[in-house]
């Protein structure tokens, strides 16, 4: 059960952003506590993706702030956000498909030895013991990700953003393509995270997706919020009005 009572693991509070004089994102404010999934949904162009770019610092702000955990922070960029714990998993997932698990988890941050070579023994340890916390039924350590299917992809993304520390998870439609056994995977695997206090936004416009994995749903429209609201306390027609309508049901969470 997420516990509200304490501080925000992030609040982002009233974030505008603008392209050329359109507001993509305007005014909106929405916040993750640890341990929670909190989707973003709407339309194509709603403004979802942009304001989650602000947080992983692929987009500048052009006001408001961001607080992590309670404290007022400046992400200008990627490191920024990584500096902060935050990492991105995008729909792409971004793996290197020709390299097999190990080398895609540690991409970039390899363990080296004393002498400065890299410690391939040291890195399958590692990832065999991430991967077992996350996905026991891993097997593929040696093959190319390209030959995994795309729930076993979706857990090598998961624990190179997990093995690095990750607090603040931003997902960007985990399911879309699986069929239902890959879908119940990464199901697991984000029950797993939020055991460990790990915070996710999940950006996707399948209502249903929101429903089954998220603890509450921030809805945007036009670039504005239209709400935020508790998942047990809606229906998929109470999220679709809210899409398509900007309407907004009862009861509404701040």
């Amino acid at each position: 059960m997420v516990d509200r009572s304490q501080t925000p693991l992030v609040e982002l509070k009233d974030i505008s952003v603008s392209f050329g004089g359109v507001k993509a994102v305007d005014h909106v404010s929405v916040d993750l506590y640890p341990g929670e999934v909190v989707g973003l949904l709407g339309h194509n162009g709603a403004g979802k993706s942009t304001l989650v770019k602000v947080l992983s610092g692929a987009y500048q702000k052009g006001g408001g702030e961001i607080l992590i955990d309670g404290k007022p922070v400046e992400i200008n960029n990627p490191r920024d956000a990584r500096a902060n714990n935050i990492e991105t998993i995008y729909q792409t997932l971004a793996l290197a498909d020709n390299l097999d698990a190990t080398s895609n988890l540690f991409l970039g941050r390899e363990i080296v030895t004393p002498l400065g070579l890299v410690d391939d023994s040291a890195m399958e340890a590692e990832c065999r013991k991430i991967m077992g916390q996350l996905n026991p039924n891993f097997q593929g350590f040696h093959d190319p990700v390209s030959a995994l299917s795309g729930g076993q992809r979706q857990s090598v993304a998961i624990a190179r953003a997990v093995y690095f520390n990750a607090r603040i998870l931003i997902m960007d439609e985990p399911t879309a393509a699986l069929g239902p056994h890959e879908t119940q995977m990464v199901a697991d695997l984000i029950q797993k995270l939020k055991a460990q206090g790990i915070g996710i936004f999940l950006i996707d416009h399948d209502v249903h997706s929101v429903i089954d994995l998220c603890d509450r749903a921030s809805v945007m429209k036009n670039g504005e919020l239209v709400g935020t609201v508790n998942i047990p306390d809606v229906t998929d027609d109470d999220l679709l009005s809210m899409i398509i309508l900007g309407k907004t049901p009862t009861p509404v969470t701040a």
